[in-house]
């Protein structure tokens, strides 16, 4: 099976039905999404289909083909972030880590659709991402930082 996945096509040698994280993370080495919970639950594993966010650990290969998969590595590097990954870093918006990947992909995939969101567009379109680690509040700021709304007051991220 052909995928294109951060804009290289790649021959994948796996049951059609075999999830996309897997080839991901298991035959292509990206590690960006991440491993959570296998029921497409918690939002870890999230990449870029067609510029729509999906959670991998649920979507099948053969789902992917003719499309356009990206993952994290592929909307910037550690020389030159993508915006997003840029306001994530700026806003110190992790504490572990393990969540930020969905985040910042289900962030993107926001800013694509809507460039100016509101306070509780992004709240809706982060709501389904789980955070143990309890950085909601940075992960807002990142989140409304890359959306070009710089927040100085956590009282101005509730609006």
């Amino acid at each position: 099976m052909r995928l294109n996945v951060n804009g290289r096509i790649h021959e994948v040698d796996a049951a059609p039905d075999t999830a996309l994280l897997y080839v991901l993370r298991n035959d292509l080495e990206l590690n960006g999404p991440k491993y959570g919970c296998g029921l497409g639950e918690c939002g870890a594993c999230a990449v870029l289909i067609d510029g729509v966010a999906a959670r991998a650990c649920v979507v099948p290969i053969e789902g992917c083909v003719g499309h356009q998969v990206v993952t994290l590595e592929g909307l910037g590097s550690r020389e030159h972030p993508d915006p997003v990954q840029a306001a994530f870093i700026e806003e110190n918006a992790a504490q572990c880590g393990y969540c930020l990947n969905g985040m910042i992909i289900s962030t993107k995939a926001l800013l694509a659709r809507t460039p100016h969101p509101s306070g509780a567009e992004i709240r809706e379109a982060l709501r389904h991402h789980l955070c143990r680690c309890g950085a909601h509040v940075e992960i807002m700021r990142a989140a409304m930082r890359a959306a070009g709304q710089v927040v100085d007051q956590v009282a101005e991220v509730g609006g």
